[in-house]
């Protein structure tokens, strides 16, 4: 059995326990000690590396050094500390950086590895464990690497070699990078009353202050950090955001912002109080970046199931779109330093409600795009951010099938689905993509976590789509 999914490890803590965490956290120390994924390209350096979190000491990658962060569960202590005595028993030194928001964590691991005890956007009663080296998330492949040595774990190193640890605080410095970075783009937010709900999440530690350093009017609701996320549900939805979206509609609000636990997704409200659909946000952010991009090929990177308006957005600000399989932003920023011309340069890569910023780094940061995103409304107004951004109606639904038909179903949609819509454009490389000439498409893709098989689809007759691709779907699985 796998233990990754898309973004890490993550389930129940009945499964994501002290023992499991013990055996990954010495995985990793192992990495760090070894420097094993030092093989790897180099990421690209557009942002200054971090300096040494305040009780940290400045280590070069490769140094034996990991970061080791949680969000605010109620299970998370126990499992962090768990952590820290796996990779000092395998020779590490680990800074201890206490709960941070997923991004901190993930920009301090520049030079350094490092392991986020998060959960994100699941329920309190789950966890889970993000791995970090040089900050990027940890690729298929080092994760399988990992993994097996989660499975042939040998035991601690030597006594005399175990590892130390010390207390670091790596969020001022976090924060101060975020103010830099985002002081450039667009106008300037002064007075631009804002509403940020963090969740009870990690996001009470850093998008109220960002965006008050920006200069912006901020009122933070559910800023208190609470594991058991009684205020509202970690995953952002219009259901859960019902307090934002009254509070913004009923007062002087610009807009307003949502995390999830950990802050690396953010949801964006207008005035009224309506949720901005994920890939209208993504579109406008892919748009800007195109357009300041210097570069002769400027590339977006998302996902197959983002919605073709980012296609569009990107091509009229001149730039192109690649997609790559949900989860692997990070493979796809690799893939492309390693295969891309001259004058190429990914841009700006991201999935629904998830962002890259790679001038800034190389992680999924919902930080960066909130504040990102305030300067550009500052600039433009929200109204005419997305008002050149094409929306069709958007449905998404399941089909029941066992996990051992996967495999023959996809393969009989493989020949069908083309056949039913030979005007289309296919994509079979993560699933089955349908483009169609009126800017209609359709994605259907086996679940990775569910005995189904999802449809997603867009268009201005989205009913008769979606049923179309539905009705090929059941007869594939029950073939």
């Amino acid at each position: 059995m796998d233990l990754f999914g898309t973004a890490g490890i993550r389930g129940p803590v009945t499964e994501v326990t002290p023992a499991l965490a013990l055996s990954v956290g010495r995985a990793v120390g192992r990495d760090a000690v070894s420097d094993e994924l030092d093989a790897r390209p180099s990421a690209s350096e557009p942002m200054d590396a971090m300096p040494a979190p305040t009780g940290g000491t400045a280590t070069p990658p490769g140094s034996g050094t990991v970061v080791v962060a949680r969000d605010g569960r109620t299970t998370g202590e126990s499992l962090a500390a768990a952590v820290v005595a796996g990779a000092t028993s395998a020779g590490a030194h680990v800074l201890r950086a206490g709960m941070a928001p997923t991004p901190a964590l993930a920009a301090t691991t520049r030079g350094r590895y490092g392991v986020m005890v998060t959960a994100s956007h699941n329920p309190p009663e789950d966890n889970g464990l993000k791995l970090f080296a040089d900050g990027r998330e940890y690729d298929r492949a080092a994760e399988q690497h990992v993994q097996h040595r989660v499975a042939d774990d040998v035991g601690p190193t030597a006594w005399d070699t175990y590892g130390t640890s010390e207390q670091v605080h790596p969020l001022r410095d976090y924060r101060d990078a975020v103010v830099d970075y985002a002081s450039s783009l667009g106008g300037d937010p002064a007075g631009l009353p804002v509403t940020v709900d963090c969740g009870a999440g990690m996001g009470s530690l850093a998008t109220p202050q960002v965006l008050a350093a920006l200069g912006a009017d901020v009122t933070a609701l559910h800023a208190n950090v609470d594991g058991r996320f009684r205020a509202r549900d970690s995953k952002p939805s219009p259901e859960s955001l019902g307090d934002l979206r009254a509070f913004v509609a009923d007062g002087p609000a610009e807009i307003g912002l949502a995390h999830d636990g950990d802050a690396d997704r953010i949801v964006v409200v207008d005035s009224e109080g309506d949720v901005v659909h994920e890939d209208t946000v993504l579109a406008v952010l892919a748009e800007h970046y195109t357009r300041a991009s210097g570069a002769a090929d400027p590339v977006v990177l998302t996902t197959p199931n983002a919605s073709a308006r980012v296609d569009e957005r990107v091509e009229a600000a001149g730039g192109r779109t690649e997609r790559v399989r949900l989860g692997g932003l990070h493979d796809g920023l690799t893939r492309v330093r390693e295969t891309g011309t001259a004058g190429t340069e990914v841009v700006f890569a991201a999935e629904p409600w998830k962002h890259v910023h790679p001038a800034f780094g190389e992680w999924i940061d919902g930080i960066a795009s909130a504040a990102v995103f305030v300067r550009l409304v500052a600039a433009e107004g929200l109204s005419a951010l997305v008002e050149p951004v094409t929306e069709r109606p958007y449905r998404k639904v399941s089909v029941a099938c066992p996990d051992d038909r996967k495999p023959g179903a996809m393969e009989t949609l493989g020949e069908t689905l083309p056949g039913t819509f030979p005007e289309a454009t296919v994509d079979t490389e993560y699933g089955i993509r349908l483009d169609l000439p009126d800017g209609s498409w359709t994605l259907v893709r086996p679940s990775g976590t569910e005995p189904a098989i999802r449809i997603y689809a867009e268009s201005e007759s989205v009913d008769d789509l979606v049923e179309t691709v539905r009705e090929r779907v059941e007869a594939a699985v029950g073939d």
